[in-house]
């Protein structure tokens, strides 16, 4: 059932995807997040949930997605693999966020114990300083950002993030090539934007390196549950959670020149 349940909510999240990318209401809404990695990137990493990118009114954004949904997909998701549904945007501490707006997808089969399924769909802002790119998936065209910007969406979050999550280390781990000469740079630039000094930036890196076994065991598990098996199967391999931990941190040291105080930069 467990797997089952990953392949369905997949189907789901890129039929929300497809019907985002060729609907009004997804005109200028760019796909990032995991699942942009996953859907047009090939990543072995499953997501939990689709995130996009907008510039102007969050709220009325998902409003908009509530109603585009409601209207499309439930019917579709009912008609390809029988699940009744719900949309609808978040209530309580899910919609709290001034920088985040969620709307909730539960899918479920009435006759089918344990069957159900949320996925959400996040609106919120990254800092991007390249213009939108397109790519193609299926046929569909997909506005997106760049493959700079979004790498250096995962760092930042690192830093942005109240708690941080490992999969975005594991991102981070698998698309770090897409960083440039010119990362370390930009992504100073971006940190000024959202006025995060150097300080905190090495405060969380201290806190990061104190936490690594914390890290590598919440590391470990997205390696489990998220990753394909012949991905997951080769990273233990070569170390596991211990060594995608510790090329983060030789990204983060070198590459991007972020380092603790105590370090010479």
């Amino acid at each position: 059932m467990k797997n089952n349940k990953a392949k369905i909510s997949e189907d789901i999240q890129r039929l929300v995807a497809a019907i985002l990318a060729t609907s009004p209401a997804g005109h200028s809404l760019s796909l990032i997040g995991g699942f942009r990695f996953r859907l047009l990137d090939d990543s072995p990493r499953l997501s939990v949930d689709l995130d996009y990118h907008w510039e102007k009114d969050l709220d009325e954004k998902q409003e908009e997605i509530v109603s585009l949904l409601r209207r499309k997909l439930l019917p579709e998701v009912k008609e390809r693999l029988g699940y009744d549904g719900t949309v609808a945007p978040a209530t309580g501490q899910d919609a709290d966020s001034p920088m985040v707006k969620i709307v909730k997808l539960v899918f479920y089969r009435s006759d089918v114990p344990h069957s159900g399924i949320e996925i959400n769909v996040d609106i919120t802002r990254i800092e991007c300083l390249d213009k939108p790119i397109v790519r193609t998936k299926g046929g569909v065209v997909y506005l997106t950002a760049s493959d700079e910007d979004m790498i250096e969406s995962k760092i930042i979050a690192l830093f942005n993030r109240t708690y941080i999550e490992e999969r975005d280390l594991v991102d981070i781990f698998l698309f770090g090539d897409r960083l440039t000469s010119d990362s370390a740079g930009r992504i100073d630039q971006k940190l000024a934007k959202i006025s995060l000094d150097r300080s905190v930036v090495s405060d969380r890196l201290k806190k990061i390196v104190s936490s690594r076994d914390y890290h590598i065991r919440n590391i470990g598990e997205v390696i489990d549950t998220q990753l394909d098996l012949q991905v997951a199967d080769r990273i233990r391999e070569a170390g596991g959670a211990a060594m995608v931990f510790e090329d983060i941190l030789k990204v983060l040291h070198n590459r991007l020149k972020l380092r603790l105080d105590c370090e010479s930069s």
